[in-house]
């Protein structure tokens, strides 16, 4: 989320208007925060969040501040209440790194959960997540790229399989819906 999407006027700070466009017919708009919302289906789309990018630098011996996933779930906060979306969408990266989810401060999880209550939650697992979210609301799901790489080799969908997960599947197992958090 972009972090200077804010304008400071001395103790006051303001948010730019979000940019409308077209997209094939449909509205489209542009929070200056980095999130895209389709209004017609009350979506909003987010990615590269990289939360839990300050713990994974430490887990590595690499010290960085760690305000990253505070800060950037208090942006997404603010878009999801400027939108009230019925849907979000996160395209990836949702992590720093494969094990951030599960890492996660409790004051996180609940963070995301209550902005994910009453709302569809829909994770797609990038390339430094690719395992998926842990106990967080909503589902977690490979994408399609991901998906057809695996197809054509099948060793790589070999793996142990976990919780919930069906064996022989490469796509996450699903995670408890935004309706029973």
């Amino acid at each position: 989320m972009n972090r200077l999407a804010r304008i400071s006027l001395g103790h006051q700070s303001l948010t730019p208007p979000s940019c409308e466009s077209e997209l094939a017919g449909r509205a489209i708009l542009f929070d200056p925060a980095g999130a895209m919302i389709l209004p017609e289906h009350g979506l909003l789309c987010i990615s590269d969040l990289h939360l839990e990018k300050g713990a994974a630098f430490a887990r590595r011996g690499q010290l960085l501040p760690p305000w990253d996933t505070l800060a950037t779930l208090r942006i997404l906060e603010s878009v999801i209440a400027r939108h009230n979306p019925k849907i979000v969408v996160s395209l990836g990266d949702n992590f720093h790194d494969r094990t951030g989810s599960i890492h996660m401060p409790v004051e996180f999880r609940l963070m995301i959960n209550a902005m994910a209550r009453g709302r569809e939650w829909i994770w797609i697992n990038g390339n430094h997540d690719p395992d998926g979210v842990t106990d967080l609301a909503g589902i977690s799901a490979m994408s399609r790229r991901r998906r057809r790489r695996r197809a054509r080799s099948p060793a790589t969908c070999i793996r142990p399989p976990r919780s919930g997960a069906r064996s022989g599947r490469c796509v996450a197992p699903a995670l408890p819906s935004t309706a029973a958090v």
